[in-house]
């Protein structure tokens, strides 16, 4: 009767699934992201370190 849910089983375990598919998806994306920016600032660093060394402004 629980996973039932009454008669309402496939619209309540769809909204669940919707929910964590949404979530999962966030999560992965947002660690995506996060590599990328850390990715493009130490490429930033480097060659601002790489400028500094050659001396040019």
């Amino acid at each position: 009767e629980f996973l039932n849910m009454g008669g309402y089983a496939f619209y309540v375990w769809l909204a669940y699934g919707v929910t964590f598919g949404s979530l999962i998806i966030l999560i992965i994306t947002s660690i995506r992201q996060k590599k990328l920016v850390l990715r493009q600032i130490g490429a930033k660093v480097r060659r601002e370190e790489r400028l500094k060394k050659h001396n040019i402004p």
